[in-house]
């Protein structure tokens, strides 16, 4: 018999880790082609193009307590598979969409430095997306 327990954590993994992975690319592209343009600041412009890393945490940590979860018989396979795809695409997205903003508050910030706080802050807006996601998983696991 085939064992289809572990597709769901895996699926929310791989997800979070691929849209990390893309926005953290975007951003840092656009962080290259900043620092070549002006001298000083380049550690924000890094700061800015790590931030999409964050969405790999959270299916990191998805993962763990959903394989928890089914093991313990509090969650199903087929459940598992289902949370484990919509929220990691949302987690994907999010990623993917913070890594451009990301990418846009390393151009503004290197025109006018006075601007990055601000820009900022969409990116946390962008943020809130996948913690929402997370959040909501953890509610339909428990």
């Amino acid at each position: 018999m085939t064992n289809y327990d572990m597709v769901g954590p895996a699926i929310v993994l791989g997800l979070g880790c691929l849209g990390s992975s893309i926005g953290c690319g975007i951003a840092g592209m656009a962080s290259h082609g900043a620092m070549t343009r002006v001298e000083e600041g380049h550690a924000k412009f890094i700061a800015l193009s790590a931030v999409p890393s964050s969405q790999s945490i959270y299916g990191f940590l998805l993962m763990v307590i959903m394989n928890n979860s089914i093991r313990e018989g509090n969650l199903t396979a087929l459940s598992g598979i289902g949370i484990g795809l919509f929220v990691g695409l949302a987690i994907l997205f999010s990623s993917v969409f913070q890594g451009k903003c990301a990418a846009t508050a390393i151009q503004a910030s290197a025109k006018q430095p006075a601007v990055f706080g601000k820009a900022f802050t969409a990116l946390a807006i962008v943020e809130t997306f996948a913690i929402f996601a997370f959040v909501f998983a953890l509610l339909l696991i428990k």
